[in-house]
């Protein structure tokens, strides 16, 4: 793993768990503070000083244009919507904006049926795709990059995966719009919302659904992980609603959160240039698949998933991408 990764995690320590229904919440604590002066994408857009787009009058699927007016640098997350223009869309990997930019951004719809303006920009509804989803699309675009095809997703797969979920929720959509999944159960996902708090230094969460690891998010100081958090305990929440059974709520089942952040350490990193500032790191092991960004050695943004077996995979991302990833990789280290 990357030198400024390894320093990152071994810096960190777990406190009390938080619990409700089927998922937990185990807060990563740390003083560790990125130093980085950035706004986030919602700052930025309430603001008026970011401007998303379609990149051109036609439009293209797996691309937006992001003008960034600021003075400042802007993040903007892995698995961040932006709604509305031609179609929706979520963001493909972590990248940070150079002030007063213009960027081609990588991105995947969740919004199948609809190439149709409804705006001129996006906007944000202030969510984040769900954490099964995000675990995926990082198999996805680790392929792509060992193909050399850029931070691409499995759009396929994005569209089966809500179609899915959509099915068993209830929530199907005129545009098959992932949207409707947190609109449906929005009271549902309110419930686990307002069971969950950040704690003093917290700069990240490991989550567990049904007991099992989900994934970890660690951010670069304990003031942002406070300002992204609702967003990100109802990424894992809308998973852990679809996978509630009222008859199994003992939960977690006893995983230890030390082993799975030793673990972390193990995860083989793979980099290349970002989308923009900094560097971005695929991060994986047997178990574990993610990501990071890092920039002048400091980490913005860490995700690690609990990865699924080969059969589940193979599953998850299709075949296609599967045979590509094994045939070219890039710098390892």
């Amino acid at each position: 793993m990357n030198t400024h990764l390894r320093e990152y995690l071994a810096e960190v320590k777990i406190a009390e768990t938080q619990k409700f229904k089927n998922l937990a919440l185990i807060p990563i604590v740390s003083h560790y503070n990125d130093g980085v002066d950035y706004l986030l994408l919602d700052e930025a857009l309430e603001q008026g000083t970011l401007k998303v787009t379609e990149i051109d009058k036609e439009g293209s699927v797996p691309d937006l244009k992001v003008i960034n007016r600021s003075g400042k640098m802007v993040l903007i997350f892995d698995g961040e919507e932006l709604v509305g223009a031609k179609q929706n869309r979520i963001v493909n990997t972590t990248i940070l904006l150079a002030p007063e930019s213009e960027t081609k951004i990588p991105v995947s719809c969740v919004e199948q049926g609809r190439w149709a303006h409804t705006s001129d920009h996006f906007h944000s509804e202030k969510r984040m795709s769900p954490s099964f989803m995000r675990k995926n699309k990082s198999e996805h675009v680790m392929a792509s990059l060992r193909m050399n095809m850029g931070f691409k997703s499995n759009q396929g797969r994005i569209w089966s995966e809500i179609h899915e979920r959509q099915a068993r929720r209830a929530a199907e959509s005129p545009t098959g719009r992932m949207s409707e999944l947190y609109n449906k159960d929005r009271p549902l996902l309110d419930e686990y919302l307002q069971q969950f708090r950040p704690v003093d230094n917290q700069v990240g969460a490991l989550f567990l659904i049904n007991g099992k690891v989900a994934g970890l998010d660690g951010f670069g100081s304990p003031a942002i992980l406070a300002r992204v958090f609702p967003k990100l305990v109802e990424s894992y929440a809308i998973d852990a609603l679809d996978m509630y059974r009222p008859c199994n709520t003992d939960q977690p089942n006893g995983t230890d959160p030390e082993l799975f952040l030793r673990g972390c350490l193990e995860a083989l990193s793979e980099e290349q240039p970002s989308v923009a500032l900094g560097t971005d790191f695929r991060l994986s092991s047997e178990d574990r698949i993610g990501a990071a960004l890092v920039f002048q050695d400091r980490v913005l943004h860490l995700s690690l998933f609990a990865r699924d077996t080969v059969e589940e995979m193979r599953g998850n991302f299709g075949s296609r991408f599967a045979r590509m990833s094994h045939r070219r990789r890039f710098r390892s280290e």
